[in-house]
């Protein structure tokens, strides 16, 4: 079994995240902030430590101004629906961004907000001069991913985070692709980050985060909790309603400190090596499309693809029966992203390594594509 599907989430996780899940389930027991007993105020603990270690690893001083998720989907919505946004103010997104992103402000636009959407190039880039292009006296808020999960490029958000605070614009971006495997520091002019904990920080599915600048209060999505009479709560308790999950935010913080001691120049470094032999394998496919740019050091480590003929669903179907390898097919929760691609509707393949895939992982996947592609 050969699992290359880890933009999807990430699998295998370090063994001192399952540990540290077990642990918590076994021994901690109780809920966060809900008493004052031993077992409470240790899952209290854990949590407060997951805090630490997801700060620490965006560069946030402070990790109050952290809030945890269930993933980076609610985390945006938390985002988008509470920033305030009124009927006349104006965002600028992109045109391939993931649904969490694209279906939201299309509400928003419902309620009578303005919406730019800048395009891509044919390699998938947006650089800081169109989002400045984009920008009237109207906009409060400019959205882009960092990296998109079906072109995998990655946009340069210094670059746009410097522009956007020349300007005194808001600027959010959604690092779900990106936080854990590439360097990503809130210091650069970001604003508000929403990201997963499941993917390359190798936590346990149903984690995910939110970092909102301190100046910047948002609307809660729900309601509910602790709190007083009047449910007045400080960061980041008042965007965190109901039991926190508490084993798996454990669970993410090994994973976390699995990143940090391995560090994530380390982990680019090995994935970037994998997309450049998945790129050049590719290539020499006869007419199979590369989706987005092919330069290794300018994407994260996904690469979707196309081949003239096949139907992306036969590909992935066929690698997981005839060879045990798995990669995601199909519109990957970005149809307007394969919009702009010129794949929609069938979308495209998908494979993603990750820091436990090895070079031979990738040799037999490219053996297994040249089978597919001449039959």
């Amino acid at each position: 079994m050969i699992y290359l599907d880890n933009a999807a989430t990430s699998f295998p996780k370090p063994d001192a995240v399952y540990k540290s899940v077990d642990n918590i389930l076994r021994n901690v027991g109780g809920n966060p902030g809900r008493a004052s007993h031993r077992m409470a105020l240790e899952a209290s603990r854990v949590v407060f430590n997951a805090r630490e270690a997801l700060a620490k690893v965006i560069g946030c001083p402070d990790s109050s101004r952290v809030v945890f998720t269930k993933n980076a989907t609610e985390a945006i919505n938390i985002a988008l629906k509470g920033f305030g946004l009124k009927p006349g103010d104006h965002v600028i997104t992109t045109s391939f961004e993931h649904n969490s992103v694209y279906k939201t402000v299309s509400r928003l636009e419902e309620e009578g907000i303005a919406v730019t959407r800048l395009g891509p190039t044919l390699e998938g880039f947006v650089d800081a001069s169109a989002a400045r292009r984009a920008i009237t006296k109207k906009t409060r808020l400019v959205c882009v991913t960092h990296a998109s999960n079906v072109f995998g490029t990655l946009l340069p958000i210094r670059d746009i985070g410097e522009m956007l605070k020349a300007k005194g614009i808001p600027f959010m971006v959604d690092g779900a692709q990106t936080v854990g495997a590439c360097p990503v520091d809130v210091g650069d002019n970001i604003d508000i980050l929403a990201g997963t904990g499941h993917k390359a920080l190798f936590g346990p599915q149903g984690t995910g985060f939110l970092y909102v600048r301190e100046g910047i209060e948002l609307s809660p999505l729900i309601n509910g909790g602790t709190g007083d009479l009047d449910n007045v709560l400080e960061m980041p308790e008042r965007l965190e309603s109901g039991t926190m999950n508490t084993p798996g935010l454990g669970g993410l913080t090994a994973g976390i400190e699995f990143v940090m001691d391995t560090g994530i120049p380390k982990i680019h470094a090995h994935e970037k090596a994998l997309m450049e032999t998945v790129i050049s394998g590719l290539e020499a496919v006869s007419k199979c499309r590369i989706i987005g740019t092919t330069r290794p050091d300018r994407r994260a480590s996904l690469c979707a693809f196309t081949i003239e003929g096949l139907k992306t669903a036969d590909i992935g179907r066929r690698l997981d029966e005839e060879f045990g390898i798995m990669i995601r097919t199909g519109a990957h929760c970005a149809p307007y992203a394969h919009r702009e691609a010129g794949t929609y509707p069938d979308g495209a393949a998908r494979v993603s390594p990750g820091y436990f895939n090895t070079p031979e992982h990738i040799a037999q996947f490219l053996r297994a594509i040249r089978i597919i592609a001449k039959k």
